[in-house]
């Protein structure tokens, strides 16, 4: 780097020493930090625009694949009912693989068992809407991780990963997240990076993108090679991060700048 980013590298190089767990009574949603303008967008149901992926869910949700397959709600019913509280404990172990698994995950699993159905590709419309529409029911409670030991692995990985320095510049997730929250680096606040409202509807995407999109971007950013879309390693990050964002109210579909 040269010129005014290299002071910016120096600091966020002498960041990456430590890092320290926020506690509980200090977690804090990145939508505190953002503009009035911005939560207004966001809790106007009428200007929120990550609500065009919450129709094409709900539509998708009421739709069959085939005339002799069940549509979601031929399972599952209203998903103001049956969906209520789920988003807010996944990524869940799942027997059927002995792994964990995430929300996209558990959506193309059950259109592959259930309604015989090719998984939708990640980050493609119908999986962003159909996950929107799930995890909205959930919107306003709190995130609470299941109390299950089989998830110990992946919760060690998730924190390993998370506090690894990774890519050229030698970084972690907790040196900026952790330890430097509230801060600025350049122009940007930096949030403490909870997974609350996932998918979100970011601005500079223009468009919704799931947890791993943002954490593809990240790893980007501090010239990391991003694992694959749906790799275990982004599913056993996204179980830290939800443990660590605990108990923070559900927001999808957010919106971010």
């Amino acid at each position: 780097m040269r010129g005014r980013s290299a002071p910016v590298l120096g600091l966020l190089l002498a960041w990456s020493a430590t890092a320290a767990e926020i506690p509980v009574s200090e977690r804090r949603s990145g939508f505190d930090a953002m503009s009035p303008d911005i939560q207004a967008m966001q809790q106007d149901e009428m200007a929120n625009p990550g609500l065009l992926w919450l129709q094409d869910g709900a539509d998708l949700w009421g739709k069959a694949p085939s005339p002799d397959r069940p549509a979601c709600a031929g399972c599952h019913g209203e998903a103001g009912a049956s969906m209520r509280g789920v988003a807010v404990r996944y990524p869940v172990y799942d027997a059927a693989t002995a792994a964990p698994i995430d929300l996209e995950g558990r959506i193309n699993a059950c259109r592959a068992r259930h309604q015989g159905a090719a998984p939708f590709p990640r980050e493609s419309r119908e999986l962003l809407g159909l996950t929107t529409y799930v995890a909205a029911q959930s919107r306003g409670l709190p995130i609470a991780p299941p109390d299950d030991p089989r998830l110990a692995s992946a919760r060690a990985v998730g924190k390993a990963l998370f506090t690894q320095r990774m890519g050229q510049l030698g970084l972690s997730c907790a040196a900026c997240h952790d330890d430097h929250a509230g801060r600025r680096l350049g122009a940007a606040l930096i949030p403490q990076g909870h997974p609350t409202g996932y998918p979100l509807y970011r601005l500079e995407w223009q468009g919704v993108g799931s947890v791993q999109r943002r954490l593809r971007n990240c790893m980007t950013g501090m010239r990391a090679e991003p694992f694959a879309n749906g790799a275990p390693e982004f599913v056993a990050l996204e179980r830290y991060l939800m443990d660590r964002a605990s108990p923070l109210p559900l927001e999808t579909p957010a919106v971010r700048p």
